[in-house]
């Protein structure tokens, strides 16, 4: 337990230093890929390959676990999958990513957060963690678990907007609008801080947390930049359409 706390502490580090490095450095796939960073791959394909460990994993500690788990345990696993599976399959079926491409460093460097990541939940969940089935009906895990679904609607749906932009607009970057693209740039980061806010509360443990702070530390500056370069790329952006959070940044 005390290794583990280590750990933690050693994970949130590299978190706070992500968070900061991608404030002068963009992390180079979608729109900011430039020409000069090594060989890439086809984006479905990265996709799949890098977000699937949290699934197989996953899996994989059930096996591993499966003597030892209680009911709560199981519902925090179907609501782990509920999210990455479609994360990490539907999702890039569906999206139109035909001819993009994806470097081979960013495929990697997610790969391994990810594998450190339900790793490290997994863990916390099966092992660290004791849950009785009362549990569920805790004021944490039921406030938890309704803010993680409204955060994967606020998501799911944010995604869908844009996927419906380019099916009737065409390849390319259009201004998206509706929902709550009328009040922030990247909704779709906006329900993902959501959801794993709703996870580190019905969890209620120090990984759970975790994954949260660096949820955070990794869509914060991706959802500012996105902002910047819709402000530059589009004369007719609405000024009072904010980053991430609706009416505040």
């Amino acid at each position: 337990m005390e290794f583990s706390n280590q750990f933690l502490a050693f994970w949130g580090a590299i978190a706070l230093f992500s968070f900061f490095f991608l404030f002068f450095k963009t992390a180079p796939y979608g729109r900011y890929i430039k020409p000069g960073l090594g060989k890439t791959m086809p984006s479905r394909l990265g996709w799949i390959i890098m977000e699937t460990p949290t699934v197989y994993l996953m899996v994989f500690f059930i096996f591993f676990y499966i003597d030892s788990m209680l009911l709560v345990q199981w519902v925090f696993v179907g609501v782990w999958l509920l999210h990455y599976l479609h994360r990490s399959l539907i999702w890039p079926i569906r999206a139109r990513l035909k001819q993009k491409r994806m470097s081979y460093l960013v495929v990697a460097l997610a790969f391994i957060f990810n594998t450190v990541n339900v790793s490290i939940q997994a863990i916390w969940i099966f092992k660290f963690t004791s849950y009785e089935t009362s549990w569920l009906y805790s004021f944490p895990f039921i406030i938890g678990l309704l803010i993680f679904l409204i955060g994967m609607y606020i998501n799911i749906r944010s995604d869908n907007i844009l996927f419906n932009l380019r099916k009737q607009k065409g390849p390319g970057y259009h201004l998206p609008e509706g929902f709550l693209f009328n009040k922030v740039s990247s909704p779709n980061y906006l329900g993902e801080f959501i959801e794993w806010l709703g996870w580190a509360i019905m969890t209620w443990n120090l990984a759970g947390l975790m994954f949260f702070i660096w949820t955070v530390a990794n869509l914060l500056p991706r959802a500012i930049s996105n902002h910047k370069w819709y402000k530059e790329n589009f004369d007719s952006y609405p000024d009072d359409r904010k980053a991430i959070i609706p009416n505040f940044y």
